[in-house]
């Protein structure tokens, strides 16, 4: 007959579940509490796929504990069981074989569904379970570009861009072209979609819907420099009536996106604000991507032609104008802006600059307020 528990024991075993627990009080669950189809069906192959080695892991465990126990050196009960001569069981092997096995072979099964399934490049056909996206419904389109040290979406349907805020319509789905100004980062809104690369003269996609309005946070999951703590930008999803009335917000804003601006604004910067472009340069993602953003600059796919059909001659060899790329300390901010004790990139608000430096609009901008502090 086993005793009570002692009170002092009970008061221990209290007193320790809360202690114990509380380094969980600080996780965040969105990646198992997703907004968008796309990361709920991420979630369900994380929990299927945990479920899946489960099945072996917990009975592997739950033997330990009963082997060990029921052999233990001082149960004389089964000294008759003891047999020095046994080396081989047929049943044995084959339990213990064929369950890994067979597990193995339904994760592999579901890996392979699922990475076709889930490829980022692949178009939706859903919207969430129960609806089929429409086959004559244009995906919206946002550009995504990975600054130093902030994000830049730009909304060709639209003609308006933003910065460190992305707002999207709820089940709509999304086409996100992705690229990076200087170095690699990692496009990530976890509530959303999974992660994807972005990188220099390169363009990835993802393809995502959103399926209720949330407003959470997205940041770049690669390391990327100095900034790269406060490389994060709002994320918010709204019905159609709430999307419309922040698109006229955008709209609103008085500065145009071109050229000169996004090459001050591409200037490395730590905790840059939220701002408003109502209206953009077309062919300026496509110029970010082939790396001419630049006046004078020569891009990627002008030299890839030319490289198609078979070179420009010997000529060639001295004709580099336009062909440098890499700006040496291009991703270091100056010493002279870290010593202000401000915001150190030329779109902080009421940042200074040289007289040619085009101003950025900060003025109209909504959400994401801890991303406009100042250091």
């Amino acid at each position: 007959m086993s005793q009570p528990h002692s009170p002092l024991r009970i008061r221990l075993l209290r007193w320790s579940v809360p202690i114990l627990a509380a380094p969980l009080a600080g996780c965040n669950w969105v990646v198992m509490n997703p907004s968008g189809d796309i990361a709920l069906q991420q979630r369900d192959l994380i929990l299927i796929s945990t479920a899946l080695m489960l099945l072996i892991v917990l009975p592997v465990m739950a033997l330990v504990v009963v082997f060990a126990m029921r052999y233990r050196a001082t149960n004389k009960a089964t000294d008759a069981d003891y047999d020095p001569d046994w080396d081989h069981s047929t049943k044995l092997e084959l339990l213990i074989w064929s369950a890994p096995l067979l597990i193995i072979i339904a994760l592999g099964a579901l890996t392979w569904v699922s990475t076709h399934k889930l490829d980022p490049y692949r178009p939706l056909d859903r919207i969430d379970a129960k609806t089929a996206v429409d086959p004559k419904v244009k995906p919206m389109t946002v550009e995504v570009v990975a600054l130093d040290w902030k994000w830049l979406f730009i909304y060709p349907d639209l003609g308006v861009a933003t910065v460190n805020e992305l707002v999207l319509p709820t089940n709509v789905p999304v086409r996100f072209d992705i690229t990076a100004s200087t170095v690699m980062n990692s496009f990530y809104v976890p509530e959303l979609a999974g992660q994807i690369y972005a990188m220099p003269g390169m363009k990835t996609q993802l393809h995502a819907v959103a399926n209720k309005p949330v407003t959470g946070t997205g940041f770049s999951a690669n390391y990327s420099g100095a900034g790269f703590t406060h490389m994060r930008f709002a994320y918010k999803a709204m019905d159609k009536a709430g999307f419309d009335a922040w698109a006229a917000q955008v709209r609103a804003s008085k500065v145009s996106l071109d050229r000169n601006v996004y090459l001050a604004l591409a200037r490395p910067s730590e905790k840059a604000p939220v701002a408003y472009f109502g209206a953009t340069d077309p062919k300026l993602f496509d110029a970010i991507v082939n790396l001419c953003p630049k006046p004078g600059q020569r891009c990627m796919s002008e030299l890839m032609h030319v490289d198609m059909m078979g070179g420009a001659g010997k000529e060639s060899a001295h004709d580099t104008q336009g062909l440098q790329y890499d700006f040496p300390n291009s991703h270091v901010i100056e010493q002279s802006d870290q010593n202000k004790g401000q915001e150190t990139a030329p779109d902080a608000p009421g940042a200074p600059g040289p007289h040619h430096e085009p101003a950025i609009d900060h003025s109209n901008h909504s959400g994401a307020d801890a991303h406009a502090q100042h250091r």
